[in-house]
């Protein structure tokens, strides 16, 4: 290899590694037609506000949570509990940013409910984003008590979801995310690394 210490991505993985706040900052990325309280796997990414790097650092490859990673790690481990029906599988909270996969069993008496609604509250009255809100809340709400900063903005307004269609590919998202705190040297996410996964020459926004 030309380049040893240099993460690159899978090209399958290239547009979920592309998901910043510049990349889709106030704009839908839902699946306009997907049932998102339907049975399925979602893999799921959440960013901080400005890229902060609020939840902890990485040091040899392990990362190290902050107290405010750890009140993130206990709102993400809480979630089956809130939400019954729900599952969680690999996960991993990084200093801006939270990878993890929600398994959903559904609600078939919800469904039938919300094809008669408008697209933007047929989104409101989904499982996917009401957990995805209830845990942003929960987070943001202690993690300004922790640090005497009510109101602060915490996460990005948008979150990124990814509906996983098989095996294969839930197997390279596990893998993926195991790894994830390895290759924070190379993370598009990571605020000091300005290259690009593919090239090598990434730099500014992406639209």
């Amino acid at each position: 290899m030309n380049c040893p210490y240099i993460y690159v991505a899978p090209r399958w993985l290239i547009s979920i590694m592309l998901i910043g706040g510049h990349i889709y900052h106030r704009r839908s990325i839902r699946l306009p037609e997907h049932d998102y309280s339907s049975p399925g796997i979602y893999f799921i990414t959440i960013c901080l506000q400005d890229r902060a790097c609020l939840l902890g650092g990485v040091a040899a490859g392990t990362i190290r949570l902050s107290e405010s990673g750890i009140i993130a790690e206990n709102c993400w481990q809480a979630i089956p509990g809130r939400f019954p029906g729900t599952r969680l599988d690999d996960y991993v909270i990084m200093p801006n940013h939270v990878h993890g996969i929600i398994v959903m069993k559904g609600n078939g008496d919800h469904a039938g409910v919300i094809h008669g609604l408008s697209p933007r509250m047929r989104r409101r009255t989904m499982m996917l984003p009401k957990i995805i809100g209830h845990f942003k809340m929960n987070t943001a709400k202690r993690i300004n008590q922790m640090r005497r900063m009510p109101g602060r903005a915490v996460w990005q307004r948008n979150y990124y979801e990814h509906v996983v269609r098989n095996d294969m590919a839930l197997n390279k998202i596990r893998e993926y995310i195991r790894n994830n705190p390895r290759h924070w040297s190379s993370d598009v996410e990571n605020p000091e690394y300005s290259g690009n996964p593919i090239t090598g020459h990434y730099k500014g926004v992406v639209h």
